[in-house]
């Protein structure tokens, strides 16, 4: 009898001999990220994949994920280049369904903790880079624990309806039982500040669920909702706490450019009984949020707070 050749074993996917690309999970108070290194421009980030890596029970799981390039090597960095040759490191950013977004407040905080951990760039605490984004280039301080952000100047989304702190829309969320005023604003990207009357209501929202904003901005907007300590002001430091739909997102742990949002409008709508610096509680921690004059005359807004890296992988590329 002659004996039969034996048949090839299976494919095992975790041995298989496609190359591999390492990528390192981390977050900011509690908002998460893939991170990948990709000086040269070489890995392609379609929505799909983007969306499949996000993904909380089938990928890695993250409320985002940012791609390290060289400004040099994707023409949005490119086009920063010319005004800002130090910014050398452009953080490709998209949100978990694999949309692009402009930037985000934590996601900055963490990419740049991802760069100095992974040696990228050599930045001791009191010095700052220069990072190019969608909404422009950001000054990044490293603090001993953590890191600050000018993130450039804030303003309404609709200057005329805002000009004294008036509501501009109408939200609806499932929790409230009837649609509340909001103030919206823009930080790079749009977000809608929606102020309630308790930590109780803040605590009985479903943000599992989109709100409804009308008008709806035609990008779509971040959602706040946003309830005040007792007193406000302590100290000359405003104190308040929030939660957030992030667009592409859902509900997350933490948004720093949503902070960012909650304290401008909060001082607006405090009047002279507000501040220039807060203190932003959300699920995942603590931010700190200054008003501080900007080079242009413009107001700048400042976001303080910790990144962490969590963990390295590798992803079947």
């Amino acid at each position: 009898m002659t004996e039969q050749p034996a048949a090839p074993a299976a494919q095992d996917p975790l041995h298989a001999s496609a190359p591999r690309v390492p990528f390192t999970k981390g977050h900011g108070t509690g908002n998460d990220f893939v991170l990948i290194a990709d000086p040269d421009g070489n890995t392609q980030l379609d929505a799909q994949r983007v969306a499949r890596l996000a993904d909380r029970h089938r990928g890695v799981g993250a409320d985002g994920v940012i791609r390290a390039v060289r400004s040099a090597r994707l023409p949005e960095g490119e086009a920063l280049l010319a005004e800002h040759p130090e910014a050398e490191w452009f953080m490709d950013y998209r949100n978990g369904d694999g949309s692009i977004a402009e930037m985000c407040g934590n996601g900055v905080r963490v990419f740049v903790h991802f760069l100095v951990e992974k040696g990228f760039v050599d930045l001791a605490p009191g010095r700052a880079i220069t990072i190019g984004t969608r909404a422009g280039v950001k000054a990044v301080t490293r603090l001993e624990h953590g890191y600050a952000i000018d993130m450039g100047p804030w303003s309404y989304l609709d200057p005329e309806l805002a000009e004294e702190a008036a509501s501009d829309s109408m939200v609806r969320a499932h929790g409230l039982t009837d649609p509340r005023p909001a103030l919206s604003v823009s930080l790079g990207n749009p977000h809608t500040v929606v102020p309630l009357a308790s930590f109780a209501d803040l605590q009985g929202l479903d943000l599992g669920r989109a709100p409804e904003v009308d008008p709806a901005p035609p990008l779509g907007t971040n959602v706040e909702f946003v309830a005040a300590h007792e007193p406000l002001v302590r100290e000359g430091v405003g104190r308040v706490r929030m939660r957030v739909h992030e667009r592409g997102v859902g509900e997350t742990q933490s948004c720093g450019t949503g902070a960012c949002a909650v304290a401008v409008a909060m001082r607006a709508w405090s009047g002279d009984q507000g501040t220039d610096s807060w203190l932003v509680e959300v699920p995942g921690g603590v931010l700190a949020v200054d008003v501080v004059p900007g080079p242009e005359g413009a107001e700048h807004v400042v976001l303080s707070g910790p990144a962490e890296l969590v963990f390295d992988g590798e992803l079947t590329a």
